[in-house]
């Protein structure tokens, strides 16, 4: 041991793998998820939960597409965001654990909702 107190025997580089720390945003996040799965067991509850997913989800999908129309020039950037986007959040589904069922089928139908809104003023254009 030196002067500032430091082992190079006990550092993490030297060490096994060490488990991280769960800081106090961790927990309360998971918690959070915990109790929304609780509150969303009644099945209006969960019902409506999912159509305000889908809802916010037209929205978003709404207001890309309105927006990336007004900027012509946006046209393929904006269609690589969303395709990445929605390539994101199925990678997802395949690699979630099962424990989490509430918010991947509020993602889902999220993503569902995206998915409708972008078509709806594709057809708009025809």
């Amino acid at each position: 041991m030196g002067i500032t107190g430091f082992d190079p025997a006990s550092s993490p580089e030297t060490s096994a793998v060490q488990r991280l720390q769960s800081t106090r945003l961790q927990t309360n996040v998971g918690a959070a998820f915990q109790r929304l799965d609780r509150w969303a067991r009644n099945p209006w509850r969960r019902f409506s939960l999912l159509a305000l997913a889908g809802l916010i989800g037209f929205l978003i999908g709404s207001a890309i597409t309105s927006v990336a129309g007004v900027l012509g020039q946006m046209d393929p950037v904006a269609a690589l965001v969303v395709v990445l986007g929605t390539e994101l959040t199925i990678r997802r589904r395949r690699s979630s654990e099962p424990s989490l069922k509430l918010p991947q089928q509020l993602l889902d139908f999220g993503r569902i909702g995206f998915l409708y809104g972008l078509f709806l003023e594709g057809f708009k254009l025809i």
